[in-house]
């Protein structure tokens, strides 16, 4: 029968979720700031359906009917990713919080996987280079671990029944 320190698993475990949502915060910050920092690296994961006529899209001049959620431009998606990005890294740091924002921030990198399969759409036409193509490709098998790492926050601090 093995010996164990009351509390000692409690304590571990705690720990060990306190510095997986600092890297995950840290990971989220650094993307916000390169949201700002480089807004074109994220142009062409924002799927065009969702971007007002911004003259650069293969969907601009289309109907402003046959795009119903096109209320930004492809900038202000991006910044506006960027601002949510950073309020889910603090919102991580915070005990309080944590749950809350894990639960959005997986919702969100799995909504970030529209924008990639739509980047891979686009990389694969014509038009698009062997480049892009490989970056994306190898972008969005990234978004599952970081859904279940978004995931596995959301019981931190937790005591194990």
């Amino acid at each position: 029968m093995p010996f164990h320190w009351p509390g000692a698993v409690h304590r571990s475990s705690t720990a060990t979720h306190a510095l997986s949502a600092a890297a995950l915060s840290a990971l989220l910050m650094a993307s916000a700031m390169k949201h700002f920092r480089d807004p074109g690296f994220f142009r062409q994961v924002v799927p065009d359906y969702l971007c007002r006529d911004d003259g650069d899209t293969p969907a601009a001049g289309a109907p402003p009917a046959a795009r119903p959620l096109a209320v930004m431009t492809r900038e202000e998606w991006i910044a506006l990713s960027g601002l949510v990005e950073a309020g889910a890294a603090v919102g991580l740091l915070i005990p309080a919080t944590r749950r809350t924002t894990a639960t959005g921030v997986a919702a969100l990198f799995g909504v970030f996987v529209a924008g990639h399969v739509d980047a891979i759409r686009r990389a694969c036409r014509p038009e698009g280079s062997s480049a892009q193509r490989a970056v994306h490709m190898a972008r969005l098998p990234t978004q599952m671990p970081l859904i279940l790492w978004a995931w596995s926050l959301r019981n931190a601090g937790r005591r194990p029944s």
